[in-house]
């Protein structure tokens, strides 16, 4: 016989002596209902959505719109406890700014119309146009610029954590892209780049912290700064198979970079002797490999137009070699505007003249903008179009056929090309979820809002600033697909919702499982553990399958057999078999496997 079977000793006793008065959270089903799903909703696509609805954390309330159970609040809120003690650490001071926003400030920086369809736009009773705030760079720096009057209050750090609004037009994945989130955004103001640079690394360090203390596989990348403007910027990414975002890093060093910027090594100048020029006809030519297979070339001999307009339906041509892929936003950068598009067959036709796939850089019209790709610049004997339909070029030459037009990276990376950074590296893809993203804005705010202040000579100056991001809500998706297999959810031990779970067989037929439950229950308690007791009148497989789902990290289970041997039983969430501990020692051990 056990200890707890024997004569005259309770359960109460038999764990009385392992209380320490510290300060915990003991919860049962009865105070705190689960709202579990059996079956997957159809319009879950991602297994963070799937297992967020089944577990009861979230629930739909309209598209993109979710309302925080109790399970999923306390997750949300440990990522926040998380965030907000390395802000704090880093030197960074809260504070809460509205979240609805006048259109004079958006107006003043010129985002009012530049943000788009994502800007919640609204009006008062009285007519005056405002915003539901997607972010917070207009609302701050007018702060700044009223309380912010001198070099020597600088530099300083405000950070808050609060919802936000964009308006997405197809939001999806549950928490991963919905319309409203949680944020916590951070804005710094300095006197000069040297100051903001040594914030910019310190907002570095606490959000590696911050991802570390999390329990998260993470990578920060170089990343591009897009609607919030700036000069320098990197994302942080949980690393996950459904990530949307893919980035390429180095084998050998440490570079790494969202794919929307990862660098291209220029190739090397070709080594072939200049061939003759010659035009050919190519009649019902479509495509690069077509051109290829006719004119017996290989695609990378091949320098390919492709005609886009910028945001201001501007047209542009851009020459790549023909096995090489347009990267967007590395065009938008070359060409200095905030985003480019595709031509159509008949936008291209009239921006050249000449039909979409016999375009080429001699003789195209010489009001248009040009650039070449690194690669392509580097091309000797190439084919490409002559700018009238059914005839291509081969082995033109820039220079000698044809002025090489300016240059820039304007190609998608591909695996196992060189790193652009070192000598011996190779360049792997992976997937990411992004988490995060700090940026260096420089005066990009400031200089149009006039958020100044006086230098040490007296001399009005524009405030250098930095911005710092981090999707709370969306971190607790990006943990899940991180963290799960085919029962559920397995919650890094930093943001699991409990720490441990209690189940009682038979609780409400059986007084000696009742007694025990209820003294280990209050014991874990008040050794400071979070502990969730599953008090409900339900089969142990409705129990078990739930507890996995909710993936809480520790379980115990105690059932009137394992009782009369003093033992109960123990699995953790990622163990594959179960093992029996003692009932007297019990809370001393799951102290030990917890610290």
């Amino acid at each position: 016989m056990g200890r707890f079977a024997a004569a005259g000793n309770t359960p109460g006793a038999a764990l009385s002596h392992l209380q320490s008065g510290k300060k915990g959270i003991g919860m049962k089903a009865s105070q705190f209902p689960l709202f579990t799903l059996k079956e997957t909703p159809a319009d879950a696509e991602i297994i963070s959505h799937q297992l967020m609805l089944r577990a009861g954390m979230i629930r739909r309330l309209a598209a993109g719109l979710y309302t925080w159970m109790p399970l999923g609040l306390r997750v949300m809120r440990k990522v926040e406890q998380v965030v907000r003690e390395e802000m704090n650490r880093a030197g960074a001071v809260e504070m809460l700014m509205p979240a609805v926003q006048p259109a004079e400030l958006w107006q003043e920086s010129e985002r009012w119309e530049k943000y788009g369809p994502e800007l919640l736009r609204l009006r008062d009773r009285h007519e005056r146009e405002f915003c539901f705030g997607p972010t917070h760079e207009e609302v701050i720096t007018d702060m700044a610029r009223d309380e912010l009057r001198s070099y020597r209050q600088l530099p300083v750090n405000f950070y808050q954590i609060q919802t936000k609004f964009r308006d997405e037009i197809r939001p999806r994945f549950g928490v991963m892209r919905a319309r409203e989130f949680v944020m916590k955004d951070a804005y710094s103001f300095h006197l000069d780049s040297d100051s903001l640079a040594a914030t910019y690394e310190d907002m570095y360090t606490a959000y590696s912290r911050i991802f570390e203390r999390l329990g998260l596989d993470f990578r920060a990348v170089a990343a591009d700064s897009g609607a919030i403007g700036g000069s320098v910027s990197q994302e942080f990414h949980v690393l996950a198979e459904s990530g949307e975002d893919e980035i390429a890093s180095c084998s050998a060093c440490s570079y790494a970079a969202n794919t929307e910027l990862a660098s291209s090594r220029p190739a090397p100048l070709s080594e072939q002797a200049p061939e003759t020029a010659e035009e050919k006809a190519t009649p019902s030519i479509e495509t690069v490999e077509e051109q290829a297979r006719m004119l017996d070339l290989p695609t990378e001999r091949i320098v390919k137009s492709v005609v886009v307009m910028t945001d201001e339906d501007e047209p542009a041509v851009l020459f790549l070699c023909g096995d090489d892929e347009l990267n967007p936003v590395k065009a938008a950068h070359a060409l200095d505007v905030d985003e480019v598009r595709l031509a159509t067959a008949e936008e291209a036709l009239q921006a050249t003249g000449v039909p979409r796939g016999f375009i080429g850089p001699k003789g195209l019209p010489e009001q248009l903008p040009v650039r070449v790709d690194h690669r392509a610049a580097g091309a000797s004997n190439f084919s490409s179009g002559s700018n009238r339909a059914d005839h291509h070029w081969i082995n033109l030459n820039w220079d000698r056929d044809v002025p090489l037009p300016p240059t820039a990276d304007l190609r998608q990376v591909r695996p196992g090309e060189a790193c652009p950074e070192c000598d011996g590296g190779k360049l792997e893809m992976s997937r990411g979820i992004e988490v995060g993203h700090i940026f260096q804005l420089g005066d990009t705010y400031s200089k149009s809002m006039g958020a100044t202040v006086l230098d040490e000579d007296g001399r009005e100056r524009p405030m250098q600033m930095g911005c710092y991001g981090i999707g709370v809500s969306r971190i607790v998706a990006a943990a899940i697909e991180q963290n799960h297999d085919e029962a559920g959810i397995i919650w890094p031990a930093p943001i699991a919702p409990f720490a441990i779970s209690l189940i009682p067989i038979n609780i409400q037929r059986s007084e000696k499982v009742r007694e025990a439950a209820e003294a280990l229950h209050e014991a874990l308690a008040a050794e400071g553990i979070e502990v969730f007791m599953d008090d409900r009148d339900a089969r142990p497989g409705v129990k078990f399958a739930d507890n996995e789902l909710i993936g809480i990290p520790h379980r115990v289970v105690l059932g009137e057999r394992s009782l009369e041997k003093g033992k109960v039983e123990y699995r953790g969430r990622r163990d594959e078999e179960s093992v029996e501990l003692d009932y007297d020692s019990v809370v001393k051990e799951l102290v030990t496997r917890l610290s």
